[in-house]
């Protein structure tokens, strides 16, 4: 598949991560009377990349996600030649699905980027106050587990065609985690996206949800292929589906 198409997938699929994501947050995590909650908020992330892995993964993969690149090149599913193109196509489809959802939430009354706007932060911009400690040990960790999940489900020798479910699902529960810690990231393209629009402190955080992630997705990418004894044969450049 060219490049340059693989990139559309990766921007389309990206953009509905954070549009369903962050969207589902901003829009119905606590709409008067009842809202989704967390509960919500972690299955609709969980939901994007499930219904993305069967809709693009034959095409570019489903990355989604510069971590999950970057841990597929260091487990040798991808070659670091494309892991540029493939993180610009990630990074610009999150910033125009976070302008998207700019324009939906902004038009109603009262609408304010005060309240965070789906951004990720720390300390006292952390949604339960937890220290720039915690929040990078939890990035850090889930992203190793969601990279440990996605190179086992997408082994060769797992089971065909359960890949996304395992993904879309693990994804789901380390949202249940990680959203009172950071309101979670494990994707630094997710993190962008908001944080642009959130401005400030967004902004000024920004950094650690791009490392963190990359740090743990990184280290995935080392322990798979050692705890499994996995054939080089297998470098591809699937993520998300196999």
């Amino acid at each position: 598949m060219p490049l340059g198409k693989r990139m559309a997938a990766e921007f389309v699929g990206t953009f509905w991560l954070v549009f369903g994501g962050c969207g589902t947050a901003v829009l119905s995590a606590a709409f008067p009377n009842v809202g989704v909650g967390f509960l919500g908020v972690a299955l609709a992330f969980g939901l994007t990349v499930l219904t993305m892995a069967y809709a693009v993964g034959h095409i570019s993969g489903c990355h989604l996600n510069p971590a999950v690149s970057v841990g597929l090149v260091t487990g040798k599913r991808f070659p670091v030649s494309e892991l540029g193109a493939y993180v610009v196509a990630q990074v610009a489809g999150s910033i125009v699905a976070a302008a998207v959802l700019y324009v939906i939430a902004s038009g109603k009354p009262g609408f304010d980027l005060a309240s965070g706007f789906a951004a990720n932060g720390y300390d006292t911009h952390s949604p339960g106050g937890y220290s720039l400690l915690a929040c990078f040990v939890t990035e850090v960790v889930l992203t190793f587990m969601f990279l440990m999940i996605i190179l086992g489900s997408t082994d060769r020798r797992a089971p065909a065609g359960f890949a996304p479910i395992a993904i879309g699902l693990g994804l789901t529960l380390i949202h249940l985690i990680g959203i009172p810690v950071t309101n979670l990231s494990v994707n630094p393209a997710r993190s962008t996206g908001p944080a642009l629009f959130a401005g400030g402190w967004a902004v000024a955080q920004l950094w650690l949800f791009w490392v963190a992630p990359i740090v743990g997705a990184a280290i995935a990418g080392i322990v798979y292929p050692a705890i499994a004894q996995e054939p080089q044969l297998q470098r591809a450049q699937t993520a998300a589906a196999d």
